[in-house]
């Protein structure tokens, strides 16, 4: 039987492998410091990563990666100390590229010993997370944005339904009173007609009021929103209404209420067109979000199914309203139907951007 070829060693084989794996990497810097922190050697990631070429590197400290206030405070000093001592640091930060320029990074240094446990130096890791944080900035100005934008609608929400109860309702029951003193005098079946009017136009003046400001909204309680919301106005519809949660978090307020307006739209449409008897709300956490659904045993729509931009063109206002504010909230909006087995519309609201990255 022939014999295979003769080859390194297992054990040096694998490291030939591996430091070539290291090199040919280009996503991360990685590279390996003397026990004074002086770079010995550069991969492939390392240059691309911090502007560095290994011929100019090799030799330098590794605080050059450092901004001048990181150097004054000792911190490389201090990141070499730890990992000496613990085994490894991790750290996220300002770090400088060649020519100065600055990246955020996420850093681990590990220390490196030898089969007597004797320190032998570092090895150093580098990825280049400027685009996340800029990402994550984004975000942040778009949810701080929309925070601005909810509290902007809800106050002028509130104004004007102050404005309609104390003055448009204040002053067309003043005119009816009147009316109905009049119709008394004199037994004019016109003026008792013309009152009815006025009274009708009152009790939708009412109703325009506690839909622009629900008195069961509160931003601070969605469970509870939701719950005297149901309690006070959709029983009165004569819907058997249930509300399920297995939800404790506390959302800021504009997630109050964009989920509150999202849930309050939806129920409003089960009155108008579902034909339902029962219709059941949950509130859930679910991927660091919140999902809320409304599901009633209506009539369902003609054109079912899981949602989509094709299946949903041409959805009227509402509809269109619910998936705005889910969307502008960074959520997403979803409705599922069949003809004769009712309707399911589902929002999901993230409760938190990432956390702050740390410096």
């Amino acid at each position: 039987m022939a014999k295979l070829p003769s080859g390194p060693a297992p054990d040096h084989r694998s490291a030939v492998l591996f430091e070539l794996f290291v090199h040919s990497v280009v996503d991360y810097a990685i590279y390996m410091l003397d026990v004074d922190g002086r770079v010995i050697s550069w991969n492939q990631g390392a240059e691309r990563i911090k502007g560095y070429s290994e011929e100019e590197i090799l030799g330098s400290h590794y605080s050059v990666f450092y901004t001048e206030d990181d150097i004054a405070d000792g911190k490389p000093t201090a990141e070499l100390l730890i990992a000496a001592e613990v085994g490894s640091h991790e750290d996220e930060g300002w770090r400088v590229r060649r020519g100065g320029e600055r990246f955020w990074a996420n850093t681990v240094l590990t220390a490196l010993r030898d089969g007597q446990g004797d320190l032998v130096g570092f090895g150093k890791v580098t990825r280049d997370l400027t685009e996340r944080l800029k990402s994550q900035e984004e975000r942040t100005g778009r949810r701080q944005a929309f925070a601005h934008l909810v509290r902007a609608q809800e106050t002028e929400r509130r104004r004007i339904a102050w404005d309609v109860h104390d003055d448009s309702i204040q002053s067309m029951i003043a005119v009816s009173m009147r009316l109905q003193m009049l119709a008394a005098q004199r037994r004019d079946s016109a003026l008792m007609q013309l009152d009815d009017a006025i009274q009708g136009a009152i009790r939708r003046l009412r109703i325009l009021v506690a839909q622009l400001r629900p008195p069961a909204l509160n931003d601070e309680d969605l469970v509870a929103s939701v719950r005297d919301y149901l309690d006070e106005v959709v029983a009165g519809w004569g819907l058997d209404c249930t509300l399920r949660h297995d939800f404790t978090g506390k959302p800021p307020p504009d997630l109050v209420v964009t989920v509150f307006r999202i849930l309050q739209e939806a129920l409003v449409n089960v009155r108008k067109h579902a034909n339902a008897t029962t219709v059941v709300v949950s509130l859930t956490g679910k991927d660091g979000g919140l999902l809320a659904k409304v599901a009633d045993n209506g009539d369902g729509m003609k054109r079912g199914g899981e949602s989509s931009h094709e299946a949903l063109s041409g959805e009227h206002i509402g509809m269109a309203s619910m998936r705005e504010r889910a969307e502008a909230a960074q959520g997403w909006f979803r409705v599922s139907s069949r003809p004769g087995e009712g309707t399911s519309v589902a929002c999901w609201i993230p409760l938190a951007l990432p956390g702050p990255v740390r410096s």
